[in-house]
């Protein structure tokens, strides 16, 4: 693998080099053309910036006379905007994220705008992982511009309340006013990009564009190329008024070819593991306390456009809410207020479907539903691409929509998949028509309750693709739901639907529904409580409440709480009776040991204190389970591995950054993944009746395996320069001004529940985390046991992406020292901060 330097994370966006098929699997969102170019020069762009001007295109909602936002920064940069209404909030919003992450955002709007071919040529990817992935340039710019229309966001603004509105359209309006200012040079930074063409002025709907790319994360940006290059074979111009009877075509009757792939189609964010989350709510008989405690973690991206942003927003008697957001809008998304707090975990829940069609045999831009052709949707795309001479190519691809959804070539999961005259594939997310997501959290950041909260989410019934933990003031109670917007198939449908291809495909796309679309009995259906046509009602999907704790790591919702798990939920929402991953066995494990008193923190509550010494205890799970065996078995005989062997006695057994054999344990663990084996390595096997102690202990037949595993990473280390005993944080790094910071943790796969995975290999030498890393992101603690809310937070890779921003690595280094930061709450404390200063903002 290519060393990336290790001053990458803060490198100008732009491109990188295009990768193989498999990374290409993607997702997020799209479109459209900028109306007020940067040609028009800085004056115009003052203009913009000041409302002398409209500004972000279509506007429902005048620019009111005035316009005030107070940007009110504390330690680690961390604004607490303040504004007297929505659209206020929003401007301030919007200026201090453009003011610490202007390379990123800019960057990221050229893909939801689907434009990246224009300013990077096609053949590149996106400069950061995201939930799309790095697909090619040209296939992000066509799957974006077929899925983010004008018809679509138009839509999606048509069923925004108000205040959302008026939120995005100041979002746009501030982002815009720091764009004129940097332009103009009366404010300073970014110099990668600044200068840049693709820095410009927003439109508002770039902003929805946005939003919905995120609501999509978990549905079609799973395949995003798999949409830019659905084409018919041979496309024949349909016949207009043509409706010939044919007869039907039982889903028996649809081909099932031999398919040559095999294993698991990467149904993961960015089209590869790692992307997930932890999450606790500890209720009054866990805490001692009258209200609950809440941990959450997502495991999310270190750098890019879907990075986190933490920051509160408040008008007075209205909203006063401290959180997190993704870069380029303005709505929290994981947060609290003085009364509620919540967090989020991906979901295991599908969130999308296919169809599988009889092609029309006399017309390839059709297919037959219930015997009759039915002509596709064609969408005539042209992007404008660069060419190696700088010279603009408009290139036009025709993609084309089902009733069900988008068009697929699934060739690249199989060849015998491609489109073609047998069959031909769509498919349908959920999420597409889900416009009711940021209410629901807005609607929470609002909430005075744990009921209100609860209400909410029954109400909307939109989380797109995660589950939801929280907890509340005075609640004694805490919660746990996977209620969210879902595929409702039916048992009579699956019976009656399910094609022999989705039968085919049950271990690539596990759980997900492939369907016959030529027949219309097929479709998704409704309950009586759904609030989407096709989707599940809240009623049938997984909630629990708790007086002891409930959490999730990533697994399904049956093991929220071991001791009452959740049963009789549809299949699509996620599995039952299946071993779970090594984090979630921990996970649960850490909890069992602190509320038995067995973990050495002294007592058997859960405290904020020791809450904070649990969740970043760097624990390898793995290790934990077989090391002892390991240096028994393994280790016994051979004198070759004698120096490995001793390392791995005197290891601790974590994950920290002055732990020395954690490196070593990592590479013989990645070398037996790599090894896909065929052998049993745990001597007991997953009991359903004991499945956090279960599977464990090493099979007689694992040990020669896992002995050449270990000689396998001890020439792995070795090629590569790295000392058997090295300390983790040799390796496991970010580089901020010159210094490198050691950090700790590693990755899932290995049972850490402190997750921090370099994208680099082992044998590259080095482990940086600012390339393509992810892990821990965003942390809260949350403690509702005072009259103001406690928070303590971190933001492992800190506010901005600016290297010469004085906020581009001071939280990187108090994550890396475990220095949790209590965040400042009420006007008193915020305004009592060492670091307060004042931005006023007006227009």
């Amino acid at each position: 693998m290519t060393v990336r330097p290790s001053s990458d994370i803060n490198a100008p966006p732009g491109t990188a080099p295009a990768r193989s098929a498999a990374q290409r699997v993607t997702h997020t969102a799209h479109h459209d053309r900028t109306r007020i170019n940067a040609r028009r020069g800085l004056a115009g762009l003052l203009a913009v910036s000041l409302g002398l001007v409209a500004c972000g295109g279509s506007n429902d909602h005048p620019t009111a006379p005035s316009v005030e936002a107070q940007v009110r920064r504390t330690s680690f940069g961390v604004p607490h905007v303040k504004a007297a209404n929505w659209e206020g909030l929003g401007y301030g919003v919007g200026y201090a994220q453009a003011t610490d992450n202007l390379c990123t955002i800019a960057d990221g709007m050229l893909t939801y705008r689907g434009e990246r071919s224009r300013f990077f040529g096609a053949d590149t990817v996106p400069p950061a992982d995201s939930t799309i992935g790095q697909p090619l340039n040209i296939d992000s710019d066509f799957y974006h511009r077929q899925l983010l229309d004008e018809a679509r966001i138009a839509a999606m603004k048509a069923a925004q309340s108000d205040e959302v509105r008026q939120l995005v359209h100041g979002y746009t309006a501030g982002y815009n006013r720091f764009v004129a200012e940097r332009k103009a040079g009366t404010v300073g930074g970014h110099e990668a990009c600044a200068d840049q063409p693709w820095v410009r002025v927003l439109q508002e709907d770039d902003v929805w564009r946005r939003m919905h790319a995120l609501t999509l994360a978990g549905g079609y940006a799973y395949m995003v190329s798999a949409i830019a290059n659905a084409r018919p074979p041979a496309v024949i111009p349909a016949r207009v008024g043509d409706a010939r009877p044919m007869k039907a075509v039982a889903a028996t009757a649809l081909p099932r070819p031999a398919l040559a792939s095999t294993g698991a189609w990467p149904l993961n964010f960015g089209g590869h593991a790692g992307i997930g989350s932890n999450a606790y709510a500890f209720g009054s008989d866990a805490t001692g306390t009258s209200s609950g405690l809440l941990f959450g973690n997502p495991h999310w991206y270190w750098r890019g456009p879907d990075r986190f942003y933490q920051q509160q927003l408040t008008i007075d008697g209205v909203i006063d809410v401290s959180g997190t957001s993704v870069l380029g809008q303005p709505i929290i998304l994981i947060g609290f207020n003085n009364n509620v707090a919540w967090s989020h975990t991906v979901s295991t829940a599908r969130r999308f479907g296919l169809y599988q069609y009889t092609p029309d045999p006399d017309n390839a831009a059709a297919v037959l539903i219930d015997g009759k052709s039915t002509p596709l949707t064609a969408n005539v795309i042209t992007v404008a691409v660069r060419q190696s001479s700088g010279e603009l190519k408009q290139v036009s691809r025709t993609l084309y929509r089902s009733p069900h959804g988008p068009m697929l070539d699934l060739s690249e999961m199989d060849p015998a998949l491609g489109w073609s005259g047998q069959m031909a594939f769509a498919i349908r997310d959920v999420n597409e028509d889900n416009y009711r997501i940021y209410q629901n959290w807005l609607d929470w950041a609002r909430a005075d309750s744990l009921e209100t909260l609860i209400a909410a989410q029954r109400r909307h019934t939109a989380m797109p693709w995660v589950n939801t933990i929280a907890v509340g003031r005075g609640s004694t109670e805490v919660w746990y739901a996977d209620i969210g917007n879902m595929p409702n198939v039916s048992d009579a449908v699956t019976a009656q639907c399910s094609t022999p291809v989705g039968e085919a495909l049950a271990e690539q796309l596990p759980a997900v529904p492939v369907l016959n679309g030529s027949d219309s009995r097929c479709d998704w259906v409704s309950d009586a409580d759904s609030v989407q046509p096709g989707s599940i009602g809240p009623a049938r999907l997984p909630a629990l409440r708790e007086r002891r704790y409930v959490a999730n790591m990533n697994d399904s919702f049956w093991l929220a709480n071991p001791d009452h798990r959740l049963e009789g939920y549809p299949p699509v929402v996620g599995a039952i009776d299946e071993a779970q991953s090594l984090r979630t066995r921990l996970g649960h494990t850490l909890v069992r040991e602190r509320l038995a008193g067995t973990d050495g923190y002294g007592g058997r509550l859960v405290t904020p204190a020791i809450l904070q010494q649990m969740v970043l205890n760097n624990r390898n799970y793995s290790a934990e389970l077989l090391r002892p065996e390991v240096l028994a078995k393994v280790c016994d005989q051979p004198a070759d591995l004698a120096a490995a062997c001793d390392v791995l006695r005197t290891w601790d057994g974590r994950g920290e950054a002055n732990s020395r054999g954690a490196v070593l344990w990592q590479a013989m663990w990645g070398a037996l993944d790599a090894g896909e084996a065929d052998f049993d390595l745990y001597a007991e096997p997953f009991d359903a009746a004991n499945p956090i102690d279960t599977p464990r202990g090493l099979h007689v037949d694992a040990v020669e395996p896992v002995r050449t595993a270990l000689r396998d990473a001890v020439e792995v280390l070795t090629r590569a320069g790295i000392a058997l005993h090295v300390a983790k944080g040799e390796l496991l790094y970010s580089e901020r001004s010159g210094e490198q910071i050691a950090l700790y943790g590693g990755c899932d796969n290995e049972g850490y529940f402190t997750i921090l995975c370099s994208d680099e290999a082992l044998d590259s030498g080095i482990q940086t985390v600012d390339g393509d890393a992810h892990g821990n992101s965003y942390l809260q603690i949350v403690d509702f046991n005072q009259p103001v809310v406690e928070a303590r937070t971190l933001l492992s890779f800190s506010q901005s992406d600016d290297p010469a921003s004085a906020h581009a690595g001071d939280y990187t280094r108090a994550y890396a020292a475990k220095q949790w930061h209590r965040v400042p709450f009420a006007e008193a404390d915020i305004q009592a901060n060492p670091q307060y200063r004042v931005t006023t903002l007006r227009k």
